[in-house]
């Protein structure tokens, strides 16, 4: 599947945004462009609570973000910073509910912007998306894989052929620890649950996402689950200046993933960039092009261009205040195509990292 057609832009495909989450917390309206939504959400709690929006459907289209990974993501409410924070659970029937109600957000988006957003299952789904991304049409509609971020809206494994009906193609067990495995800031390994949870995703083909995973866990998967998995949103943790911790990707772990033909999205984050930065600091000096070099550094460990794409996160818990300074929308990551091609980076291999890579796991993968 080609993504490129030589008069436009490559196209973008973006592996992690949690919009239906947003939608649920602060009712944020991602039809409008990122720019209406700031000046909406001056001094709302979105705003306050979640920074201003990188996202909305005009920024996809000057972009040419051709598709998101949508997630389903609640978190446990040991995490909750606020009564505004809604999505948090305190227990698997909780957490169910709170899963089920973010997938019928993105069913009601689609159904109400048919036009703008559409559900991809099945590679039929992925053509048709792309083959319009093609067209001379001047918008186009984005499509939307599932991705659940964290499994405990799975209350037992054999639930989640009915997680797969609904739509979702991709599961990561870990965001904080669960009953699954360890997670971020909660080391730990795959618990019993977590094989089964394994076991009843290759019987379907699902996807693995890894981030968020605990290194030993993440290790675990490699070895034993013999379906295709992904690392949706990490950044290469050699690079982070003063990391320590177990949320980004140790080089021994970028390599298993490489060698097992996964694709790892990059994260365009100021902390995850440089672990000591903080809000006052400001943005000047963290750049697409310090991003690019999480880029080049997954590139010279798999020796090609092919396991690298964008997983950018936004909105997940930060705005445009926390992304690299020459990124206002989502849109500017078309900036990283000059960035890349003067790293010497090929036109083909520019087009595999802003999209190529995931069009080519979900035409591998997808039904």
């Amino acid at each position: 599947m080609r993504s490129y057609n030589p008069m436009l832009p490559p196209i973008i495909v973006d592996a992690h945004q949690d919009l239906a989450w947003n939608i649920l917390t602060f009712g944020r309206d991602y039809t409008r462009s990122a720019e209406q939504t700031w000046q909406a959400e001056t001094g709302q709690p979105a705003s306050l609570h979640n920074g201003d929006t990188l996202l909305g459907w005009p920024d996809y289209q000057r972009g040419r973000v051709a598709l998101v990974f949508g997630t389903l993501f609640a978190s446990p409410e040991r995490s909750r910073k606020g009564d505004w924070e809604t999505q948090c659970y305190r227990g698997i029937e909780q957490a169910h509910r709170l899963y089920r109600g973010q997938l019928d957000a993105y069913r009601d988006l689609m159904d109400e912007h048919a036009d703008k957003f559409r559900l991809v299952e099945t590679g039929h789904h992925l053509q048709e998306i792309i083959t319009e991304w093609h067209s001379t049409c001047e918008t186009h509609p984005v499509g939307l894989v599932m991705l659940m971020e964290g499994a405990e809206g799975v209350r037992k494994p054999s639930e989640l052929a009915e997680w797969w009906e609904w739509g979702v193609r991709i599961v990561g067990p870990a965001w904080a620890g669960t009953r699954f495995c360890g997670g971020t800031r909660e080391p730990g390994p795959l618990t019993e649950d977590g094989r089964e949870l394994l076991k009843e995703m290759a019987a379907l083909n699902m996807t693995l996402d890894l981030s968020h995973m605990d290194e030993l866990a993440a290790r675990q998967c490699l070895d034993s689950y013999p379906g295709p998995l992904i690392a949706s949103h990490a950044n290469a943790a050699a690079l982070i200046e003063d990391y320590s911790g177990n949320r980004h990707l140790e080089d021994e772990l970028i390599r298993g993933i490489v060698e097992r033909n996964g694709v790892i999205g990059i994260i365009p984050y100021c902390r995850f960039l440089n672990y000591s930065w903080k809000s006052s600091d400001g943005r000047d000096g963290l750049t697409l092009s310090t991003l690019s070099n999480h880029i080049d550094h997954i590139c010279q460990i798999a020796g090609d261009a092919a396991h690298v794409g964008i997983g950018s996160d936004f909105d997940g818990g930060f705005g445009r205040d926390s992304a690299p300074a020459d990124v206002d929308s989502i849109a500017d990551l078309q900036k990283l195509v000059p960035i890349l091609a003067a790293r010497g980076y090929t036109e083909d291999d520019i087009i595999a990292i802003l999209g190529g890579n995931w069009l080519h796991h979900l035409q591998e993968n997808l039904p």
